[in-house]
């Protein structure tokens, strides 16, 4: 095989209609998840009554702020609770339609914006990475042909998942606790995760030995199997089953949303067409024609458009990963302008997943004074109860509890706004914050507080004489709030 030969073959040659098709699918139901996630706590989180309600962020920005910087269908439409309801049942009926694989390059186009629309009003409730992947692979998606090769899109497919996975490996090389290089940072990993699954009690407690062995295989993972990616397929085809082992210990042991579905979905582009059963066969649904690809390069409008949005797509890329990873010096200034225009789009992104483990797990627990007694009122998916297990939840992903595990981490510091509303809520309109516990509020509550534990896995001796998962101590509260003027 010549170098040329090898370099198309890596390229993606060998991908084409089945592996697109495949994709839109999985991308669509990743969208259908995500939107039914969100819409089960659109109230709590953006709506009128919400923890960040979209209306007092965008309100107070019309005629000051343009939809660049602001990229969202709600100045058009309003942030009533009606509107941000009926924007996602529309991305519901198109990620369904998509799924169907009815106008999915259209559907999926539609769900991109709109799902960004939502991105831009919620701000630190979908601010995270797997957002923009899902905006980032949206993008991309709609460029992806379903009936004919087209070896542009799936190289930049390609490139997007080498940087998921190579930008994460950096990020962990330049961890400035250097837990990656000892080894310790999977000794922490399994307690400390956000929002962990009880096989994750299991799991912390394997030997260190194999705690070290862990941190230094997903360093080798993540820094040396992406640059298989641009391989032939002999080589791609075990990085495929390595990487989808991989991301599948990462879903039974914590819950990440839709994170891990939509990063083993991204896997289907080292695969080749032999590689993936006839879309008929597989779905029953919507047979396309396929082009066969000739052997001689042929020039078209289209391949000549291909080459510019390649060129952008890589420099971008290239701009966000020296920001991001490098040190760059005063020359880089040049791109400040560029990178302020393009920035709020989130299209185009870096990553990088657990830089560092944090060595402890700080859980704020609310508590409400009623009749004289303070009672503590435990979240969901929190580890609340120590005698609870830690539970599965994914690919549903509660935001609040989630954003919780990062307002534990540096309560000390400064207290988000989400935060202070979440308290004002219980003071006032308990009902409004109610679904986030599971203990009834008190309707009327005389004061409330928030006391700061450290939770640690109990051992196994523990576990079998009590029955409990976690272990806890206090580390401190806030002062009590007062609830003046109930209403």
């Amino acid at each position: 095989m010549s170098l040329w030969s090898w370099f198309l073959e890596g390229a993606g040659r060998g991908s084409g209609p089945r592996v697109a098709r495949t994709f839109h699918r999985l991308l669509a139901l990743t969208f259908l998840i995500a939107w039914v996630s969100l819409w089960v706590q659109l109230d709590v989180l953006i709506g009128q009554r919400g923890l960040l309600p979209a209306a007092a962020y965008l309100e107070p920005l019309r005629g000051r702020a343009s939809l660049l910087e602001v990229p969202t269908v709600f100045w058009f439409t309003g942030t009533s609770d009606a509107a941000l309801h009926a924007g996602v049942a529309v991305g519901v009926v198109l990620a369904l339609l998509a799924v169907l694989g009815l106008w999915p390059r259209a559907c999926i186009a539609a769900c991109t914006l709109l799902y960004l629309g939502y991105a831009s009003v919620a701000r630190t409730f979908l601010s995270f990475q797997w957002d923009n992947l899902l905006l980032e692979c949206g993008l991309l998606a709609v460029f992806l042909p379903r009936n004919r090769p087209a070896r542009w899109i799936h190289f930049l497919f390609r490139v997007l998942l080498f940087k998921l996975y190579f930008e994460s490996g950096i990020a962990k090389w330049q961890s400035f606790l250097r837990d990656w290089h000892d080894g310790s940072a999977m000794t922490f990993y399994y307690e400390t995760a956000p929002l962990p699954a009880w096989p994750g009690w299991y799991a912390h407690h394997l030997p260190q030995w194999w705690h070290h062995f862990e941190s230094w295989a997903v360093l080798g993972f993540e820094l040396l199997l992406p640059l298989v990616f641009f391989a032939p397929r002999l080589l791609r085809l075990p990085v495929f089953f390595a990487l989808t082992a991989f991301q599948v210990a990462n879903a039974v042991t914590a819950n990440y949303g839709f994170f891990c579905y939509l990063s083993a979905f991204l896997h289907v582009f080292l695969l080749d067409e032999r590689d993936l059963p006839n879309a008929r066969e597989w779905f029953g649904l919507l047979p396309y024609p396929l082009v066969q690809e000739g052997r001689k390069w042929k020039l078209t409008l289209r391949g000549v458009a291909a080459v510019p949005m390649t060129l952008i797509y890589l420099s971008v890329c290239s701009i966000e990963g020296i920001a991001r990873f490098a040190e760059p010096g005063e020359w880089f200034a040049v791109f400040t302008p560029l990178r302020r225009a393009y920035g709020q789009l989130r299209l185009i992104n870096t990553y990088h997943l657990f830089g560092h483990i944090t060595r402890q797990r700080i859980e704020p627990e609310f508590q409400t004074l009623s009749e004289g007694e303070w009672r503590p009122h435990h979240m969901w998916h929190k580890p609340g109860d120590v005698k609870r297990a830690p539970n599965f939840v994914a690919p549903h992903q509660p935001r609040v509890d989630f954003q919780l595990w990062f307002y534990g981490l540096g309560y000390q510091q400064q207290t988000p706004e989400y935060v202070r509303t979440l308290v004002d809520r219980l003071c006032h309109a308990p009902g409004a914050v109610q679904p986030l516990f599971r203990s009834r509020l008190p309707p009327a509550p005389e004061a409330v507080q928030i006391v700061y534990w450290r939770y640690t896995f109990s051992d196994p001796a523990e576990r079998r004489s009590s029955g409990a998962w976690w272990e806890r101590e206090e580390v401190g509260r806030t002062r009590t709030i007062q609830c003046r003027g109930k209403g």
